[in-house]
């Protein structure tokens, strides 16, 4: 039988002709990726091992980006930590305070995965570089130290779900709803352990921006990775970004899958993710009356320009509804940079929101925008579990950048043609 894109990719990695669903396998890494939380616990397993030095320099990358700024002094400890190690190991790629970004949108960025790679990172959401048609998940911390020292790690291949994506999505329609809509529909644990395979022709109609967002909630459903396939699109974003040479993997035509689904797109609705599980949706339509108290805009899922674009485009000329607070989270410098120079940022700030410094901050609850008891957030994060964002009898809503920027202007969960757009 035939192969899935990942399974190619990881049959290349281990050195393989084939491989199978469920083939326990080696692999050889392109990258290994490590944050302010993460690294330190690998870097202190790394100290018991009997080899203490990483296998490339260039191959990893520790992005300070969780707690960054320091928001106290255990974070300032960790980032000390993470900080001396990439200096005792002249490591490459490691980005702090001025230069870092939230991870997931800094590697794409900086043009450090093409592809065709294999990446690990001690992060879930690592699985958002299959966009660019790279296989990539997230490890614990453990497999991080066994990756940065041996440049390989132990998988199990997955099998695959497809999703065939047909049509062009309507307005105020994004790749938060296409993955929202997926998540509804196969649920948290729906894809558990598998690939998540796109495909058709509606990709087309679907910006890079969007095929990030979508591959990197691909965890929230249980998925091994997200990954599209490569398309001009793609291959202009990688020229643009990145020297590196890349591979273009293609599924055989006979390739298994255990599921094959379509979506039309053209069908779909904004998309709202209520307490306190992803799978937990409602198209706009349905939300009913649902104030909130603070808006959240940001985060490696949608903090990129696109996003940040599309919500100066709905507040522009407007107001922060009074008794809500908006918080505005590029996702890294670059595009910090860019919303300024196009004057994006001046929209957020005469509208009542304010704009952070790049991190992730509020979306697990570490600072920069935490929820009391009983408070209600709209943010476009990827997770809304229980306590996520503080308190735990406080709530968040996933949406898009529309949706939020929208329902920051009325003071509850709205869609932005409530506001004649």
């Amino acid at each position: 039988m035939g192969m899935t894109m990942t399974q190619k990719i990881l049959a290349v990695h281990a050195g393989l002709a084939e491989v199978k669903a469920g083939q326990l396998i080696e692999a050889d890494l392109d990258l290994v990726l490590g944050n302010d939380i993460t690294s330190p616990v690998a870097i202190h397993e790394m100290k018991k091992m009997n080899n203490q030095t990483v296998f490339d320099k260039d191959k990893i990358a520790l992005v300070m980006d969780h707690f960054i700024p320091n928001k106290d002094i255990k974070s300032a400890e960790n980032c000390k930590c993470c900080r001396d190690f990439a200096s005792s190991h002249d490591i490459t790629n490691y980005f702090d305070v001025g230069e870092m970004g939230i991870e997931h949108a800094l590697l794409p960025e900086k043009g450090l995965v093409v592809a065709g790679d294999a990446v690990i990172g001690a992060d879930s959401h690592t699985c958002t570089y299959g966009a660019l048609g790279a296989f990539s998940t997230g490890v614990g911390s453990t497999d991080m130290a066994a990756g940065m020292v041996t440049g390989k790690a132990w998988f199990k291949v997955p099998s695959a779900i497809k999703f065939i994506l047909t049509g062009k999505p309507g307005r105020w329609v994004s790749g938060k709803d296409v993955i929202l809509h997926i998540i509804g529909m196969i649920g948290v644990d729906g894809a558990l352990y598998k690939s998540m395979e796109f495909a058709g022709d509606g990709i087309a109609n679907l910006s890079m921006d969007d095929r990030f967002t979508i591959c990197n909630m691909a965890i929230e459903a249980g998925g091994k990775n997200g990954i599209f396939p490569v398309d001009d699109l793609a291959k202009a974003y990688m020229k643009e970004h990145s020297q590196k040479e890349f591979t273009v993997y293609e599924a055989d035509d006979d390739a298994e899958y255990d599921q094959v689904i379509t979506i039309d797109l053209s069908a779909l609705k904004p998309t709202v993710a209520f307490p306190h599980l992803p799978e937990n949706t409602r198209t706009i339509d349905q939300v009913g009356e649902v104030k909130i108290q603070q808006a959240v805009i940001g985060s490696c899922t949608n903090g990129r320009i696109d996003d940040i674009r599309i919500a100066a485009q709905v507040m522009k000329g407007r107001k922060v509804a009074k008794g809500v607070r908006c918080i505005v989270i590029p996702a890294t410098q670059a595009i910090y940079l860019q919303a300024l120079r196009e004057g994006l940022l001046e929209i957020f700030i005469e509208a009542g929101a304010i704009v952070s410094t790049p991190t992730c901050g509020p979306c697990l609850g570490g600072y920069m925008g935490i929820l009391a008891a009983g408070e209600r957030c709209i943010s476009t994060t990827n997770r809304n579990f229980v306590g996520r964002m503080g308190h735990v009898d406080s709530e968040v809503y996933l949406a898009s950048p529309a949706v939020a920027a929208a329902s920051a202007v009325t003071g509850k969960i709205s869609c932005p043609c409530e506001l004649g757009l």
